[in-house]
């Protein structure tokens, strides 16, 4: 079932281009541990030529570049970029899940949501024709005021490895739809479904330059990026501490950024649910995409009164998923991304054992699997405030549990936290999860669920977890500049100075 890994280039100015350096990084399958392929390895050099040809796509034939082109026009691109993506969707989720160890089902639904989202930015697209003069009411007869709403310019997209080609799509979509010209920069440790979007835009006709993708290392490719003085935005998903400095960079030259970070989301679950239906969403919230996403709902609060059966429920639902390679089929749980996240994940179980904490189930690798990254779904309990397990982003299949005996309690346990991305609350009383919804510090709540994400609905949390929202109208506002123009429509003189005498 396995397929080759297409050999490509940069793809700059509508082109497939070698790296200035001409060197080229190892991709390797987390589930094997072996090398299938390569991807280019893109320099501060290759930057520069990715922003030169941007910039050419919003200077182009005197007023029809890209930014001036209709909403219409951009939203047919779009579309038509969103059928090729689903008539390439087998081969799309396959390397996917070659490249970042996603099982395949998951892969196959990230590339139905990536077609999804060019669609619906191609609406918005399309939308913004009527919009580009809205009025405003003034106090003042004798003047008129309108906005215009513009494309900001070139803009740095810069993403991670858990979602490649989608997490890719929240912002190229956006841009695209808004008129902007865009550098991608996909993770290093998963490029490959990012680079056949290029092929898909050259395939479809994209004029050059407008969307131009560079892989490679962040501190060689995406540190110039950030900092390039011809990039007007930079929008990053990532950890906290790179999203850090990426800040830093930007903040040399005034540059507006979008931050889109990590999280450690609790979920809260109360004495008066289905112990069966909130398991499974308590693992599904904690363990999909291998456990690997900012917002998994990994701080379990549950009351009490529940907790040992509800605990024995989810060790239950934890030793049913299926563990395998994530080509095979029904896998539910496959590796991490790399060896060096592998080793991270298991220090961090490590440590929760040496700081007293209780390893319920799980923390090792699964027997059956004798190589690539594969870490057990593990549950912990016995966890105080204080450990590392509880307070720090894990980024893998690892559920920390504490109790909780008030909704008092609950709403100041959920709270105490550096992040604010995601939080969640299984109760079948709605006006507790209504309680519940306003008392958490987070950019999303979900209500007897976790984890369900559209993309007509905004994306993005608070504190350490960042601001500005990406999906939905928020997503293409990220994109558009906001202009005031006002005229003045009276005849008459406007009359604050005296008019001097004539001569």
């Amino acid at each position: 079932m396995s397929i080759p890994i297409p050999s490509r280039q940069l793809f700059i100015d509508g082109e497939w281009r070698e790296p200035v350096n001409r060197k080229r990084l190892s991709v390797i399958n987390p589930s094997t541990e072996e090398v299938i392929g390569d991807i280019p390895s893109a320099t501060s050099e290759d930057v520069d030529l990715a922003v030169d040809a941007a910039s050419r796509a919003l200077s182009r034939n005197k007023g029809k570049d890209w930014s001036c082109a209709s909403g219409a026009t951009r939203g047919k691109y779009l579309r038509a970029i969103a059928a090729k993506i689903t008539e390439r969707k087998p081969m799309l989720a396959k390397l996917e899940a070659l490249d970042c160890g996603k099982p395949l089902d998951e892969a196959a639904w990230d590339i139905d949501d990536v077609a999804g989202c060019f669609e619906y930015y191609a609406e918005l697209a399309e939308g913004l024709d009527a919009k580009q003069k809205t009025p405003v009411s003034l106090p003042m007869e004798t003047f008129k005021s309108h906005v215009l709403k513009e494309p900001i310019g070139v803009v740095g997209l810069i993403t991670p490895w858990n979602y490649p080609l989608l997490m890719a799509t929240w912002k190229v979509a956006p841009a695209l739809a808004a008129g902007c010209a865009a550098i991608l920069k996909p993770s290093e440790l998963a490029s490959v479904t990012c680079l056949e979007l290029g092929e898909v835009c050259r395939e479809v006709g994209l004029p050059p330059g407008v969307l131009n993708i560079l892989t490679g290392l962040g501190t060689e490719a995406g540190a110039p990026l950030a900092c390039h003085p011809h990039v007007d935005k930079v929008a990053f998903t990532g950890s906290s501490a790179t999203g850090s400095k990426v800040m830093a960079s930007a903040a040399q030259l005034v540059k507006p950024v979008s931050m889109e970070l990590g999280g450690k989301s609790p979920i809260v679950v109360f004495e008066d649910t289905d112990l069966d239906k909130a398991a499974e969403w308590t693992i599904f919230g904690c363990f999909w995409t291998n456990g690997q996403i900012c917002s998994a709902t990994s701080r379990l609060l549950v009351h009490e009164s529940i907790a040992e059966a509800f605990c024995q429920r989810l060790v239950s639902w934890s030793k049913n998923i299926k563990i395998s390679d994530p080509l095979e089929e029904g896998c539910r749980l496959g590796p991490v991304v790399s060896g060096g996240q592998y080793e991270k994940i298991k220090q961090f179980i490590s440590n929760a054992k040496t700081e007293g904490a209780t390893i319920l189930c799980g923390g090792n690798r699964p027997q059956h699997m004798k190589k690539g990254f594969f870490i057990e779904p593990t549950i912990i309990t016995d966890v105080t405030t204080s450990m590392q397990i509880w307070r720090e982003e894990v980024f893998g299949p690892v559920l920390c549990v504490k109790t909780f005996s008030t909704e008092e309690e609950a709403v100041e346990l959920a709270n105490d936290t550096h992040y604010g991305l995601g939080a969640a609350v299984i109760s079948n009383d709605l006006e507790r999860c209504e309680r519940m919804t306003k008392a958490f510090k987070a950019g999303i709540v979900w209500v007897n669920c976790s984890q369900p994400c559209f993309c007509q609905s905004p994306w993005g949390g608070i504190k350490r977890s960042g601001f500005g929202r990406e999906l939905g109208e928020w997503g293409l506002e990220n994109y558009l500049s906001v202009k005031q123009v006002t005229q003045y429509i009276s005849d008459e003189p406007w009359g604050w100075y005296t008019a001097p005498s004539k001569m």
